[in-house]
């Protein structure tokens, strides 16, 4: 069958298990691209027309089921002489498998497997399909935990002659109901009754009813009775144990009448009012099927001689039975009492023998023995003649180790006769609480809880600790842990007590390295997460433009993701222009402070100042520019604070070197004048100022003619030409100037 490809679409990858009837295979369906399991009649069963027909029926039935706790039944088929059922696929174990390892199983698990496996029953009961083969074996636990059942109504298509063929009714002979092994009808109740022996076996570990053959097993169904489950587990609660014993009555009238009742009770038993309810009674007089013990019947004897028997026996039996002579009674009488009376005086003289030997024991005093074990206690009391009781008194005593003697029933030199007992109580190990549970309290309620406990308030100690699962306030845990067996008196109890998320601050990213951004983030104990890169006009290639979604001074868990953005450097567009601008001074040979402000593509690129310089001949400055296609340059000149001229930079010029040079301003030659009589105002002082560099001195190149059109006019200047307004600015000075000499 491996590697076969049954209907055209279950590609069967390898065998999974097997019964008497069927084997079961794990298949792909190719079509729904999944796994499933298939079950294929044997070959014996091929040929049996009424096996086959009820087979199909009772698939058919068992595929209108629909339980969470149900196999789910997918297909049914035939290819040529392969009968197969295709239903879900279980991961997981049956549970005849779980039994095997680690019976008996916990109370709880053991009631919430059942539990599934009668709600399941109580779905197929109520959609008149009978399993009549309920079994571990037939029980698949999932890795969640979820009870699948399956098999359903496979069992109901075993007909009388299968069962001598098969061995599947030998394998599940231990769970048959007796009306089962009586070969009678059976009903939803037959059922009920092999769900008892699963429970029975979860928690004992053993079969209710075994014997050497299939048909001795079957006897013991109809006949005996079974060890009851807490004889062999005691741990068995009584109500758990009252389920068991009633769905395993012989009697079907006395089960549980339906499914859902079973249910019910499997849900309520582990109830703390339930758990120690009285045992269940039944009238087992009125039950016909049980065993009873029938006196044996001798054999009557037979023949002349046991009728006659012979003369001498007769005579005999006369002889014995004539009444005694009055003088032969007397004499007996005499006898007897006589002999009573010897029995009185020696049983009075044993008294008074036994008095004067008491009376005649000598006193001893009682040694102290406490602080010592019992059998050294007992061998001191020993060494004077004393007997210590056996076993010791048993009792916690604080200060004394267990088995040691810490209280004696007479006190140290008391005077008592010898072989006097002597009861003596020993310290025993404590017995010590275990810690409750107070997780999710707060540490107000959890304090409280512990000094009802007997703990004293100085002995509670918190513990505060950053918990991603409890808010700020509540108790993640305790120690010593729960469950944990504690000294109220003298232990040290620790709330661990929730501080909330732990917080981190988030460092500013921005104008720094990635490198550096990274480390910043790791000594915050966070973690860099998207980089992304962009371009740009006024960061640095490999600087922090943007941080996200934690900006500088918001707060964030440790290892929370912080995305930033890296500037690669300029756009490709973008274009590197350095403009001469012609500076001059004043006036020849006169000391003018320069000042130039330029605007370019850069990120606030308006009015950046380039810094000043103090000149005394005309020269030209080098300008660095950034311009864009959608952003020109301009270069503003400022003379000894008034404006000269403003100089534009397109971007098409640049990129084409056809830039135009620009003219210097026009420079005046000053006159001679006398000498001024008074010092010139502070403002026209042309002391020497520092020198302030600009950004970067290196003179560039540019191509194309000289004509006038690089000057721009500032707004308000009445339509004058920037070469106009530097002119007509010398004339003023130089006349300024001029007038100062004169004076």
């Amino acid at each position: 069958m491996i590697g076969h490809e049954l209907g055209g679409r279950y590609q069967v990858i390898e065998r999974i298990g097997g019964g008497g009837m069927a084997l079961v295979y794990r298949a792909h369906d190719i079509l729904l691209n999944r796994n499933v399991a298939i079950k294929v009649l044997r070959n014996q069963f091929v040929h049996d027309e009424e096996f086959i027909r009820r087979f199909r029926r009772e698939a058919q039935s068992a595929a209108s089921l629909s339980h969470p706790n149900v196999v789910s039944i997918y297909d049914v088929g035939q290819e040529d002489e392969i009968h197969y059922i295709v239903m879900e696929y279980v991961e997981g174990k049956n549970l005849n498998e779980i039994i095997k390892e680690r019976a008996p199983l916990q109370v709880d698990e053991a009631v919430r497997i059942a539990s599934q496996i009668c709600d399941a029953l109580d779905h197929a009961h109520q959609n008149q399909i009978i399993h009549r083969d309920i079994k571990p074996h037939n029980i698949l636990i999932g890795r969640n935990g979820r009870v699948k059942v399956t098999d359903f109504g496979i069992a109901r298509a075993v007909t009388s002659t299968t069962i001598t063929q098969t061995g599947s009714v030998v394998g599940s002979v231990h769970y048959f109901s007796p009306e089962h092994a009586k070969g009678v009808t059976t009903g939803e109740k037959s059922d009920l009754y092999s769900l008892g022996i699963v429970l029975y076996q979860m928690l004992t570990g053993v079969l209710p009813f075994l014997g050497e053959s299939p048909i001795s097993v079957a006897l013991k169904h109809l006949q005996e009775e079974f060890e009851e489950p807490r004889l062999l587990n005691p741990l068995i609660p009584q109500s758990v144990e009252n389920v068991i014993l009633r769905s395993m009555r012989k009697n079907p009238e006395e089960r549980y009448q339906s499914a859902k009742e079973m249910l019910q009770d499997l849900e309520t038993c582990l109830l703390p009012e339930r758990r120690s309810e009285s045992k269940t009674q039944f009238h087992d007089e009125e039950d016909e099927d049980r065993t009873r013990i029938i006196p044996a019947i001798r054999p009557m004897q037979r023949g002349l001689g046991s009728r006659a028997g012979s003369g001498e026996e007769r005579m005999r039996r006369e002889e014995e039975d004539e009444p005694r002579s009055p003088g032969k009674r007397k004499s007996g009488r005499a006898v007897l009492w006589i002999s009573l009376t010897l029995l009185v005086l020696i049983a009075m003289g044993g008294v008074v023998w036994y008095v004067n030997a008491k009376l005649a024991v000598g006193e001893v005093a009682v040694p102290k023995v406490t602080g010592l074990s019992f059998e050294a206690a007992k061998a001191e009391l020993a060494k004077v003649g004393l007997v210590a009781d056996e076993p010791p008194a048993q009792e916690y005593k604080a200060g004394f180790e267990p088995d040691v003697v810490w209280k004696q029933s007479k006190e140290p030199d008391t005077m008592v006769k010898e072989d006097t007992h002597i009861a003596l109580t020993v310290s025993m190990a404590k017995e010590l609480p275990k810690m409750i549970p107070l997780a999710g309290k707060t540490q107000e309620e959890a304090t409280k809880l512990l000094i009802a406990e007997g703990v004293d308030q100085s002995r509670i100690t918190p513990d505060q600790r950053y918990s991603e699962d409890f808010p700020e306030g509540q108790v993640i845990g305790t120690e010593p842990a729960v469950d944990s067996e504690y000294d109220p008196a003298t232990d040290t109890i620790k709330l661990i007590v929730s501080q909330g998320k732990e917080t981190a601050d988030v460092p500013d990213l921005t104008n720094k390295p990635q490198a550096e951004a990274k480390s910043l983030l790791e000594a915050a104990g966070l973690v860099l997460g998207e980089v992304k890169e962009e371009s740009s006009f006024s960061v640095e290639k490999g600087i922090v433009m943007e941080q996200w979604p934690y900006e500088k001074g918001d707060t964030a868990s440790p290892g929370e993701k912080i995305n930033i953005t890296v500037s690669k450097g300029y756009p490709p567009e973008a274009l590197e222009y350095t403009f001469n601008v012609p500076v001059a001074p004043s006036v020849e040979g006169t000391k003018t402070k320069i000042r130039i402000i330029y605007a370019d593509a850069r990120k606030d690129g308006e009015n950046q100042e380039w810094g000043t310089r103090t000149i005394a001949k005309s020269q030209r400055l080098a300008v660095k520019l950034l311009l864009a296609p959608n952003k020109d340059g301009s270069v503003s000149v400022y003379q000894d604070g008034d404006f000269v001229a403003t100089y534009s930079i397109k971007y098409a010029d640049a990129k084409n070197g056809t830039v135009p040079d620009p003219e210097p301003p026009v420079q005046h030659t000053p006159e001679p004048t006398q000498a001024p009589t008074e010092p010139p105002p502070a403002t026209a002082d042309p002391t020497i100022e520092p020198e302030i560099l600009p950004p970067s001195t290196e003179e560039g190149t540019t191509t194309g003619s000289v004509n006038q059109t690089g000057f721009v006019a500032r707004d308000g200047d009445n339509g004058q030409t920037a070469d106009n307004k530097v002119k007509d600015n010398g004339k003023e000075k130089g006349k300024e100037k001029g007038k100062n000499k004169d004076k």
